[in-house]
């Protein structure tokens, strides 16, 4: 029997995504079945994109609630705070400057399930958390990204 995938995120994160469950199950299910039901209503099923379309909403409705279910139920809940041990972990906040030109940047490395690169989330398996996972503060780290190799010192570590 096969293993299922662990989903380490946050508690936050894990709210989050119970959030949406409730809103996709209790909202948007109910307006899905409504729009097919409409839809039914303009008569041979055919030839109506309203309905094909209210279908495929229905179907991407569907699979997004399994999905969460499925993250939900497999979730490991990462405490940054207990695991912080001076070193960069999964649910830490990391500031590094990039070498030589010193910009500086700031991500939250979570899991892939509550990674928002806007909201400065990043996955834990993407290339920058992967580079940084597992270093200190002061200490200087090349990170291999597809665009080629990234210099930069770690700054500051915080458990979030």
């Amino acid at each position: 029997m096969a293993t299922e995938k662990v989903f380490p995120m946050t508690l936050d994160g894990k709210a989050k995504l119970e959030n949406e469950l409730q809103e996709l199950k209790t909202v948007k299910r109910k307006e899905v079945v409504e729009r097919i039901k409409i839809a039914r209503s303009f008569g041979d099923l055919s030839e109506n994109s309203e309905y094909d379309s209210a279908k495929d909403e229905q179907a991407f409705v569907e699979g997004r609630i399994t999905t969460i279910e499925n993250m939900i139920r497999n979730a490991q809940i990462i405490d940054a705070a207990e695991s912080h041990n001076g070193l960069v972990t999964l649910g830490n906040t990391v500031t590094f400057v990039e070498l030589p030109d010193g910009e500086e940047e700031t991500y939250t490395i979570v899991g892939s399930a509550e990674a928002d690169p806007f909201e400065g989330k990043i996955s834990n398996d993407s290339p920058i958390a992967k580079g940084l996972l597992g270093h200190k503060e002061g200490e200087e780290v090349t990170i291999q990204t597809p665009a080629g190799d990234m210099n930069v010192k770690i700054e500051k570590i915080t458990a979030s």
